[in-house]
């Protein structure tokens, strides 16, 4: 490859073209393509390149717990769990429509892996996605307000497209765990879309959060436009660990 037109592409930020120039020529010169067609195939390859670097960043915005998907979870384990619902809500139609999700039931049947794995998704079409557990969300927004920062940080709970909250229900929370979450309900509603997971049931919030009356007024907004998924069945997780289990004892018995 010409020096100077290397140079060039870097200069322009071009490095999806210029990693592929060299295969692209070849083809042009074997396949006898003319001058557009080649153009196509070079702007095409820049193109993928990009997005794919989009997406990555998007990904990486999201903070996620833990990086999962929908081709990760195994819907034959638990068949409480409607498939063509959640893979409904993998087109991420409920962000267009500025629509909520709230995902609840016992520890370990999936809640947070589909959550995070409509998230994944949601990032890979272009939506700008974050990703918190409720206790590093309020942790998070109680350091802020002793700092004199909390408008700053409240920002980013309410900027993503979709903003996904974990976890509700594994613990007692905070005494301003109620206020927090009733601004950020309150500031996304009909604006972003929310989605949240609980392993308690809605008619104990106001015990967990501490206050009745911030939890039915929180419950009233979200709930409106809200799908509401009730999973129930084993633990997904002990699932795994019993198949880790089982492929241990196979190796020892090898």
């Amino acid at each position: 490859m010409n020096v100077q037109l290397a140079q060039n592409l870097r200069r322009l930020r071009l490095s999806g073209l210029l990693s592929s120039l060299e295969v692209r020529l070849q083809e042009a010169t074997g396949n006898s393509l003319n001058h557009a067609e080649f153009l196509e195939l070079i702007v095409a390859d820049e193109l993928a390149v990009r997005e794919d670097r989009a997406i990555a960043r998007r990904i990486k915005a999201a903070r996620f717990r833990d990086l999962k998907t929908m081709e990760d979870f195994d819907f034959s384990f638990n068949p409480s769990i409607n498939r063509r619902q959640i893979m409904e809500l993998a087109t991420c139609r409920f962000i267009r429509e500025l629509r909520d999700l709230l995902l609840l039931g016992p520890p370990g049947v999936g809640k947070s892996h589909l959550a995070q794995a409509i998230g994944h998704q949601a990032a890979r079409m272009g939506f700008a996605v974050l990703y918190r557990s409720i206790f590093d969300a309020v942790a998070e927004l109680m350091q802020a307000e002793a700092l004199g920062e909390q408008p700053k940080t409240l920002a980013r709970y309410l900027k993503p497209d979709l903003f996904i909250l974990d976890d509700m229900g594994l613990k007692k929370l905070p005494a301003q765990t109620g206020e927090y979450l009733f601004e950020i309900i309150m500031r996304r509603y009909e604006l972003r879309s929310t989605i949240m997971t609980s392993n308690r049931p809605i008619e104990e919030w106001g015990k967990l959060i501490g206050d009745i009356p911030t939890a039915t007024a929180i419950l009233d907004r979200f709930l409106d436009r809200a799908e509401v998924i009730q999973i129930t069945g084993k633990s997904y997780r002990l699932k795994d660990k019993a198949c880790l289990k089982k492929e241990k004892r196979d190796n020892v018995d090898s």
